[in-house]
């Protein structure tokens, strides 16, 4: 008889790692709608931000910190949910904030001031970043390696599928079911996702212990440090930077808290999140990257929307076709590049400055813009930003992911949704600088022009006051609307102008990336598809071959 040891079956497998099966796709699926549904949640306010606020007499400050409000606590979520997660379990942890996300927006409508409504938002943006970074470590913990790629291909829908819904989706709430709708869309959709979750995602155990090493310094530090930074992003160009004391006191204090939280975190023997992942350049080279593919998509979707509203007067129903070309292609083009990151023979590199490469020509062909443009100019450009986000978005978390483990998720995902969440801010902190300060540029400059061609140019008369002199009896009334109409043309152009040269950065920031994508990260394979390893060395002739084990079969 052989010995119990050589007799005795293997360990079986932990009760939260089951063999990957229909249910446990069900339940990835379900994560996954429960991310779709937070973003939903994040851009159909932020779309339909002056119609909530009409709705609800809010004025125009107080709506601003209506959405920097929410940002921050979403960010701040972000960077520590990983530990959370795992002290309390995927599935419960998961299922518990989609259902507050869910929960909070029922009351939202009925707020009576500013603070409740301030601090419901809080709390909803709150459990709404608690979402993303468990997908991505469920996409990389439960998935197997064959289809790991295409779990990244669907964490990336959160970046180019969700914004460009957001304004769709926004007018279909809004335009047909009513206004309180746009905090109540995601109440089906989080119910679906629960029973999704509930019947699929494994059970894994719940670590409480985890308490008695809990990391308080850092995170005492580390949430303080990125509510006042992203803070800052929002609020910066409205205050007008470092001319108001807020802005002045929350950088300084916010950016000392956010060195010192770094400084802990590297030094930590239980971080949050590790940032000696920085030492692989390619990690390093991929998180920054992602930023600026989040920056420059964040710019190229609200240049559009942005000129047809300020030019053309379009509502958010009117600009919805370009949003859709968008998103619904992402349908079909994101497992299609998930497919050709997962083959041997492509290197993601390579897609990733074609895809660059897309968005800069789009950005280029922007520069174009005119005042006589309309929804249908910008069909091709919204074409190759189909091509172009996927893939990028993509490879840049192929080369970021494809070279951890299991084990590395949590440590990973924290640190790439904040960054991913503190792209959004630099994005949109960085168009409110260029709008402004461009359009201020341009105004100037036209005003300037206009002057100084007033002497030469009046024996021609003035094309405004003729076109409008039947208009009214009193010349002074004629004068002053032909004065009004002047100035809209000179915001016109400005806008337009400044919109232009928007695009003109984007595409110097793509050209850019260009070439960093060739110099500095290293090629990375699928999991499993990896260059061959070497054939070990036959043993020597004197090397005794050890013996057979007793429960072998005999040859």
């Amino acid at each position: 008889m052989a010995p119990p040891s050589q007799t005795a079956a293997p360990p079986a497998q932990p009760s939260y790692m089951p063999p990957f099966g229909m249910r446990t796709l069900i339940g990835c699926l379900g994560m996954l709608l429960a991310v779709h549904v937070a973003g939903f949640n994040e851009h159909i306010t932020e779309i339909g931000l002056s119609d909530i606020r009409g709705a609800m007499h809010i004025g125009h400050d107080e709506g601003t910190w209506f959405i920097s409000t929410y940002e921050a606590f979403n960010i701040a979520a972000m960077a520590f949910t990983p530990w959370f997660y795992m002290t309390f379990s995927i599935y419960r942890f998961s299922i518990f904030m989609t259902a507050v996300l869910a929960l909070l927006s029922i009351p939202l409508p009925f707020m009576p001031d500013m603070i409740s409504l301030c601090v419901l938002r809080a709390a909803q943006g709150l459990s709404a970043g608690c979402l993303p970074p468990v997908l991505m470590t469920v996409m990389l913990k439960y998935l197997p390696p064959p289809i790991k790629v295409f779990g990244v291909g669907g964490y990336a829908m959160s970046a180019t599928f969700g914004p460009n819904l957001g304004s769709p989706l926004e007018a279909l709430w809004f335009e047909h079911f009513g206004w309180h709708w746009l905090y109540w869309e995601v109440i089906p959709l989080s119910a679906i996702a629960i029973a999704m979750m509930a019947y699929g995602l494994p059970r894994d155990p719940v670590h409480l212990e985890r308490f008695m090493k809990f990391n308080w310094r850092g995170f005492f530090i580390g949430v303080p440090s990125i509510l006042c930074v992203v803070t800052v992003l929002y609020q910066g160009d409205r205050l007008d930077w470092f001319r108001s004391p807020i802005i002045s006191h929350l950088t300084f204090w916010g950016g000392a808290l956010f060195v010192g939280f770094l400084f802990h975190e590297w030094h930590h023997h239980s971080p949050f999140f590790r940032l000696q992942y920085w030492k692989n350049r390619n990690i390093a080279m991929s998180m920054l990257t992602l930023v600026g593919v989040l920056v420059i998509c964040s710019l190229m979707i609200q240049i559009p929307s942005t000129y047809l509203a300020e030019v053309r007067g379009y509502r958010p129903s009117q600009t919805a076709p370009i949003a859709l070309m968008v998103a619904l292609p992402q349908l079909i083009m994101l497992p299609l590049t998930a497919a050709l990151c997962n083959m041997r023979s492509v290197d993601c590199r390579y897609l990733l400055g074609i895809g660059m490469s897309c968005l800069g020509l789009a950005a280029f062909l922007g520069t174009w813009l005119t005042p006589d443009w309309v929804r249908d100019n910008f069909y091709l450009l919204q074409d190759l930003q189909v091509v172009g986000q996927p893939m990028v978005v993509i490879p840049v978390l192929v080369l970021a992911t494809m070279s951890l483990g299991p084990a590395d998720g949590p440590f990973i995902s924290g640190m790439v949704n904040m960054l991913k969440g503190m792209a959004s801010a630099v994005g949109a902190a960085l168009f409110a600088i260029l709008l402004r300060r461009r359009e201020q540029y341009h105004s100037n400059m036209l005003l300037d022009r206009s002057g100084n061609n007033a002497t030469s140019l009046s024996g021609m008369g003035n094309p405004i006051e003729d076109a409008i002199q039947n208009t009214s009896p009193d010349t002074a009334h004629v004068s002053r609307n032909a004065l009004a109409i002047f100035h809209h043309y000179l915001h016109e152009q400005s806008v337009v102008l400044a919109l232009a040269d928007i695009y003109f950065v984007v595409a110097v920031l793509c050209a850019g990336y260009v070439v960093l994508n060739f110099i500095l990260p290293k090629r990375v394979y699928p999991p499993g598809k990896g260059p061959a390893a070497p054939k070990p060395a036959p043993a020597p002739a004197s090397t005794p071959v050890p013996a057979a084990p007793l429960s072998a079969p005999a040859h």
